[in-house]
């Protein structure tokens, strides 16, 4: 029996494991969850997954849901060196993952990206809207010096050193949805070197078709965003 990635393309917590899963040609067939007309709502979605959220692989009548641990149980599953076996080099995989999983996304997805893009994410006011995005860009501009200094400043082409593990894929696509609100990384050179990396995999384009897509869409939008001072 195959496996199932219940996706959409546009998601953002979607496309780290369809890249993976596209560069690594696995054998898991993607099942779109048609976000836009509220199939994640529907009873036959949220009968085996209640979170109402994408992605979601099974594997036989194994479910997992949250694209870091799928990206695991992946890699894993399949014995690839994108996650590696030796213990610290995991655990720094680990590491990096919790990082953008939480103190990054917190303030960049949530608190920048998300407000400006999705009505669903509309604060009740103007001064409460602006508030909790002004305070995302403020926060999430020191999280982009640590990933420029600190995760990527050792001149390594990759988060954990020069081979790329599940913790680039992941965070490529995570700090790539702020290309939406037309950020513009030039003054964090190791980001934008990692980037461009990550952006020489060949399903890349691909992939990212559908968030380029979004982002044309949204061009003529106004929009706060980190920028170089």
């Amino acid at each position: 029996m195959s496996m199932k990635l219940y996706m959409h393309p546009v998601s953002n917590a979607s496309r780290p494991v369809l890249l993976f899963i596209a560069e690594k040609k696995l054998g898991v067939e993607n099942k779109v969850v048609d976000l836009m007309k509220g199939e994640h709502l529907e009873e036959h979605y949220t009968s085996i997954n209640p979170s109402r959220m994408v992605p979601m692989l099974e594997d036989g009548d194994f479910r997992l849901t949250e694209s870091s641990a799928i990206l695991k149980y992946l890699a894993s599953k399949f014995d690839l060196p994108e996650y590696p076996t030796d213990l610290k080099k995991r655990a720094r995989v680990d590491e990096a993952m919790d990082w953008f999983n939480t103190q990054f996304y917190r303030d960049f997805g949530y608190g920048v990206v998300y407000p400006q893009v999705f009505p669903n994410h509309k604060r009740p006011n103007d001064t409460f809207h602006n508030g909790v995005i002004e305070w995302g860009i403020e926060k999430s501009a020191s999280w982009f010096k640590v990933l420029d200094t600190h995760w990527l400043g050792n001149g390594n082409a990759y988060l954990t050193g020069n081979d790329i593990t599940i913790a680039d894929y992941f965070g490529a696509s995570l700090a790539t949805i702020g290309e939406v609100v037309r950020c513009d990384f030039s003054h964090l050179p190791n980001v934008s070197r990692w980037l461009g990396n990550m952006k020489k995999l060949s399903s890349w384009n691909q992939i990212n078709e559908a968030m380029m897509g979004f982002r044309e869409m949204v061009k003529d939008q106004p929009f706060k965003a980190i920028k170089p001072a």
